[in-house]
């Protein structure tokens, strides 16, 4: 079983996604979240995926869309840094990615599909990681972290956004 990551593996700013993961066997919380993921967003209509809580917020479909891009981002430098590759991994500035994505034309069903192919995927990198892996440190966005911080991170980055669209979106509707 994967260990959950020492607070010095990462950066300060990802604490609240490593620690919103819940105990327990990594793999299993992310098989189950994507169970989660796919029954909240069947769903959310079409209609209802325009919402946004607030001026200048994203869209649910934004969020969704969001959502994917990070977890594909993260599980690239999960992948580089597990198989210890040194060369600095570039940041990315997710409100660019949201508005270059032109995710808003797309139905919420094939975000959705996306963003299953995508963790689906993460999944697979995780389960045939080899041991030793997790351990290794790369650099991105110009920080340092572990292979297995990173997969932490990709797990309570898409609980922090569910529960934003519970609390905060589909609690407005």
């Amino acid at each position: 079983m994967l260990q959950r990551p020492q607070e010095s593996e990462y950066p300060e700013y990802y604490v609240p996604y490593v620690n919103s993961v819940p105990e327990g066997d990594l793999l299993t919380h992310l098989k189950e979240n994507l169970t989660k993921i796919t029954e909240l967003f069947e769903n959310i209509s079409e209609e209802d995926a325009d919402f946004r809580y607030a001026s200048g917020k994203w869209s649910i479909r934004e969020v969704l869309g969001h959502m994917t891009d990070t977890e594909r981002i993260m599980s690239y430098r999960l992948l580089r840094i597990g198989r210890g590759d040194q060369t600095a991994l570039a940041g990315f500035e997710e409100n660019d990615y949201v508005a270059a994505s032109q995710i808003n034309r797309l139905p919420v069903k094939n975000i959705l599909d996306d963003f299953v192919a995508t963790r689906k995927a993460t999944i697979t990198l995780i389960e045939n990681m080899p041991e030793g892996a997790w351990a290794n440190v790369g650099n991105a966005n110009n920080t340092e972290v572990t292979a297995r911080a990173v997969a932490y991170i990709i797990a309570g980055h898409e609980i922090h956004h569910r529960k934003i669209i519970n609390d905060r979106y589909l609690a407005a509707l």
